[in-house]
């Protein structure tokens, strides 16, 4: 069985290509969700997605006979299994049924936020003023993207809230999953975890089934993608560079994910946020910028005169 040594690392070029390749496969999801969710719905992609995913790193796990990840590791596992591979799957793709993809991508990454929010809490990286800051422009972000996104000024409020959701519950699976990659390999904590989020969906295979028989190809094959590139792929690239890192900076890595969601949307979909969608969107990544800012030293105090 493989084990990871829990210290930190500056992170190298190996990890920084990792990195590069989750936020592009991730940016592309946003586009495949939107596309594949106008004939499955929200539950019945999720678990789509998590089957394929999991029978492809299944493979892999066992061909590199790794074994089971150590006890210590496990709660995280299980930790980032129910909240990333579960509940954001199934709230990004019920998100993306009232919001497009680019406005959808620009919420989620509010999610570097709540990530230094929990790890300064949880893993001891330090909660900084700037944080603060940085989340009250992100919240008036994501209140301009809930009035702006559709013409009529409020029908989206539910895609708005459901992609807030998914931010906090992808930021609640990269602080669960940290503290699991000083004892598992990435691979283990990736394949363990999927399958956790596949097990859970598991009440919409009906749904799953059914669907099946009536959408076209081109949305099943979408699915697949998605199991196999932007889960089994880029979640086990993210893994790898997030053992080598702080979930902190892992979670700046994503800011590129919304500018190239829009370029792909635009490009695939024929589809561009509205003017308000865009102006809170990039105020809400204003605030990650903010949020990621190092605070100021505080000035020594004076020494009083003899």
């Amino acid at each position: 069985m493989s084990t990871q040594v829990g210290a930190v690392r500056a992170p190298d070029k190996k990890a920084l290509t990792a990195a590069g390749i989750t936020v592009f496969f991730w940016a592309s999801a946003f586009v495949s969700i939107r596309s594949a969710g106008e004939h499955y719905s929200p539950g019945a992609l999720a678990l789509g997605r998590l089957a394929t995913g999991a029978l492809v790193l299944g493979i892999f796990w066992a061909v590199r006979r790794e074994g089971l990840p150590p006890r210590a590791a496990w709660p995280g596992i299980i930790g980032s299994g129910v909240l990333w591979f579960g509940l954001y799957f199934v709230a990004l793709n019920w998100g993306e049924r009232e919001v497009d993809a680019g406005t959808a991508a620009m919420l989620v990454n509010v999610g570097p936020i709540l990530i230094a929010l929990l790890g300064g809490r949880f893993l001891g990286e330090g909660l900084p003023r700037t944080l603060f800051a940085g989340l009250a422009v992100s919240f008036l972000g994501a209140v301009v993207v809930g009035f702006g996104s559709r013409g009529d000024g409020g029908a989206s409020v539910l895609g708005v809230v459901l992609c807030l959701i998914s931010a906090l519950a992808y930021a609640g699976g990269v602080v669960s999953q940290k503290p699991a990659l000083r004892h598992a390999t990435a691979l283990q904590a990736t394949f363990f975890g999927c399958l956790i989020g596949a097990v859970l969906c598991l009440p919409f295979a009906g749904l799953l089934f059914s669907e099946a028989s009536d959408a076209p190809v081109s949305a099943t094959l979408n699915m697949v993608y998605l199991g196999v590139f932007p889960t089994a792929l880029a979640f086990t690239t993210w893994a790898y560079a997030l053992s080598r890192t702080t979930a902190g900076r892992m979670g700046a890595t994503t800011y590129a994910v919304p500018a190239l969601v829009v370029l792909m949307a635009w490009a695939a979909l024929g589809e561009l946020p509205t003017p308000a969608a865009i102006i809170g969107g990039v105020l809400c990544l204003a605030g990650v910028a903010v949020s990621r800012r190092p605070a100021r030293p505080r000035p020594p105090a004076p020494v009083p005169e003899s």
